[in-house]
């Protein structure tokens, strides 16, 4: 097998020059569905909970195999309204933590849900359940997964308090940590953005 190096030598020194293919669709629903929705959350000024959620799917380890945690936040207070752990990183995953926010929360339609392009939220089953509920999509610019910072950070507190130096064996084991670690973060942990309070107080001193 040749190094990337002297293929580049090689490439050189018979004058050839990489050409790189551009995908070009004839069909513009084809092209709609890879291409995603728009970042409509892009820049709003919030005024409350419920005006936007944001989503995303992380990989939890059990055992020698992953699991995989989708979840919902909303992006005002930082709170976890809806969540969902399973074997398999698929469609059925997201909506079901995005039904379980709708039933706890029973947002009005107008509410923008923003994730990353994942298949998982890009699915014509997910789209049609948003459409249903008067959800408005919203999707990662290409490029920038910056634009879903909130639901990283999330990701990024929680494995840090209940998974690492820990290992899950069960899918029990796992579920019930869940079960006990989301309540904590919503009602108890503070957070300094939120000046110091947990998001369950947030919501309530700002409504």
């Amino acid at each position: 097998m040749a190094s990337e190096n002297r293929v580049a030598r090689l490439m050189q020194a018979h004058r050839i020059k990489a050409r790189v293919a551009k995908i070009r669709y004839t069909n513009h629903k084809l092209q709609s569905f890879f291409d995603g929705g728009r970042n409509e959350q892009l820049g709003l000024e919030l005024s409350g909970p419920d005006q936007v959620w944001v989503g995303d799917i992380t990989y939890l380890k059990v055992g020698g195999i992953y699991r995989y945690l989708a979840v919902v936040m909303d992006k005002y207070s930082r709170r976890v309204v809806g969540w969902a752990f399973g074997k398999k990183k698929d469609v059925a995953l997201t909506l079901k933590a995005l039904n379980r926010a709708v039933h706890s929360r029973r947002p009005a339609a107008g509410l923008i849900f923003h994730t990353d392009r994942g298949i998982e939220y890009a699915a014509l089953a997910f789209k049609a359940r948003l459409s249903e509920l008067g959800i408005t999509q919203s999707m990662n610019r290409p490029g920038k997964v910056t634009d879903n910072a909130f639901i990283e950070s999330f990701f990024h507190s929680m494995k840090s308090e209940m998974y690492h130096g820990l290992r899950y064996q069960r899918d029990h084991d796992n579920q019930a940590a869940l079960t006990s670690y989301l309540p904590f973060y919503n009602s108890a942990r503070l957070h300094s953005s939120l000046n110091y309070v947990s998001p369950a107080t947030f919501e309530q001193l700002t409504q």
